[in-house]
């Protein structure tokens, strides 16, 4: 369309010629003028707003589908007044100034017939999506810069693979879903081995962000009990891909509360495979936490992350949140507070405070699941039991005698899974401790847990958390944090029957 034939000047009177700010022309000089006046505004950088030369042989229809792509162009005149009537129609943009205005800004202009303005009618159309489409490679180069260094060891997919690899994102291939991703099951023939390929929303405004954080961060991990990085696909149409190594046994979530598991109501997990989870993955965030050049929080533990291989070996995945800290202890604040509810420790839910900490938090939900066979919030439980971890931190000052009231009732207790659940039932006291100063820190809880007394007897000075069974400070703590854990559960149970354990919330 180029400039339209509805192109007009505000300025002139009736019968009078044609004029660009103070430039003259016959009516008739106007086609000739017209080659000038588009090559001046190239020049001016606003060539995106143009389309391709030519004419269109779209009927009328089409023409009105496209209203919603057209804006206004106003030239105003600088001020040179009349020394432009003698100068090349080329040389005029050196003394106007344009702006693009809509048609409801344009009327309320109330330009008379003393302003000195032009106004072109531009279709935006075909200048709009090559310019947002030369935005997404110029993304793109930017990400592929900034990762670099760090893909040596990734294996680079096509968006073609991908999508061989998962059977054009077959919903029979869907292995759960987050807040701003899916995951599914693939099979790609350079491994030629199954993966499971985590699909970023590419319509969210932190896609590329968050793609980065998570490749920089998963990438740079190597421990047997997380789940490794093996590739990643980056697109400037389709978006951003992540490929994980697949893990067959299932999530840890499924086989505590998943009721189609086992026979009768049984749980497929017994207390040996369970004190086995606990201890697996209690070093897989010790590692994250100190055994890396930079301290990792995860920011996410919860069953529905941890996976089983086929020999049930625990293994940590999903690091959509994780995210870095300056050092083990030593917390910022973030704006906006995302997790999942049951598991966000206090002084992260309330004030936004990420640490470490509220990664022992979280596992200590996790531990109190493996226990009692229950969910963290769960509203169809009896009143003053919807919420896990105010129902069992009484329960818990028991220690050993908390075992018969907390251990899941359908599985069948012998003397060494007695002193495991023990073991079990101390850390997650430790844990859940409110105070984040005098929660423990993830290598103590795992000391804890394999029965390690000289690291439980200085962490009992130290720290004040609980040894040989028994919550030492759980009174204080109690009477402090009661007020905060109500509030906690009235949210976390508004509007809300049941949650799931893939279920996101995110809120500011």
């Amino acid at each position: 369309m180029g400039i339209s034939q509805e192109t007009c000047n505000v300025s002139q009177a009736p019968n009078t010629p044609s004029s660009f700010g103070h430039y003259c022309f016959e009516p008739n000089e106007f086609k000739k003028v017209r080659p000038s006046l588009r090559n001046m505004i190239w020049d001016l950088g606003l060539s995106c707003f143009l389309p391709k030369s030519g004419h269109s042989d779209e009927n009328d229809d089409k023409d009105q589908n496209l209203e919603h792509n057209k804006a206004w162009l106003l030239a105003e005149s600088g001020g040179c007044g009349a020394r432009l009537t003698s100068v090349d129609p080329q040389s005029v943009h050196s003394s106007f100034r344009f702006s693009i205005c809509s048609q409801v800004e344009l009327e309320s202009m109330n330009l008379n017939s003393s302003d000195a303005a032009t106004i072109l009618m531009v279709n935006l159309d075909n200048g709009l999506e090559s310019h947002e489409q030369e935005q997404k490679w110029r993304r793109i180069e930017t990400l592929e810069k900034s990762i670099t260094p760090l893909t040596n060891t990734l294996i680079r997919f096509s968006y073609s693979q991908i999508v061989s690899a998962t059977r054009n994102f077959s919903k029979g291939r869907v292995l759960g879903r987050g807040a701003l991703s899916y995951v599914f099951r693939g099979r790609t023939g350079v491994l030629r081995t199954s993966v499971a390929v985590k699909r970023l929303d590419k319509e969210d405004k932190e896609c590329a962000k968050a793609f980065c954080r998570e490749l920089m961060i998963a990438s740079s991990l190597r421990h047997p009990n997380v789940v490794p990085l093996v590739g990643f696909c980056m697109d400037s149409e389709e978006g951003f891909f992540l490929v994980y190594k697949y893990v067959s046994g299932g999530s840890l979530g499924r086989h505590l509360h998943d009721k189609k598991k086992g026979l009768k109501g049984r749980s497929t997990l017994p207390w040996s495979m369970r004190y086995k989870v606990a201890v697996g993955i209690a070093e897989a965030i010790a590692y994250l936490h100190s055994g890396t050049e930079r301290c990792v929080v995860h920011r996410d533990i919860k069953p529905s992350n941890i996976l089983l291989s086929a020999n049930k070996k625990p293994k940590l995945c999903d690091f959509g949140l994780a995210t870095w800290t300056p050092a083990p202890s030593i917390p910022f604040l973030c704006k906006t507070v995302k997790g999942t509810f049951g598991y966000l420790a206090p002084e992260y839910f309330q004030h936004g405070k990420v640490s470490d900490k509220m990664d022992v938090y979280a596992y200590g939900v996790v531990l109190l699941e493996l226990i009692t066979g229950r969910k963290p919030i769960e509203a169809r439980r009896p009143s003053g039991e919807e919420n896990l971890v105010l129902w069992a931190k009484p329960l818990l000052n028991k220690g050993i005698g908390a075992i018969e009231e907390l251990g899941d009732p359908r599985l069948r207790r012998t003397l060494k899974s007695h002193k495991q659940i023990a073991r079990m039932i101390q850390a997650a006291a430790a844990c859940i401790i409110s105070e984040e100063s005098r929660r423990p820190g993830i290598e103590e809880v795992a000391a804890i847990l394999r029965g390690d007394d000289e690291p439980i007897l200085a962490s009992k000075k130290k720290s004040g958390f609980p040894g040989n069974g028994f919550v030492v400070d759980y009174l204080t703590q109690l009477h402090q944090t009661k007020s905060e854990m109500n509030k906690h559960l009235a949210l976390a149970m508004l509007g809300v029957s049941e949650f799931e354990d893939d279920d996101y919330f995110c809120y500011q």
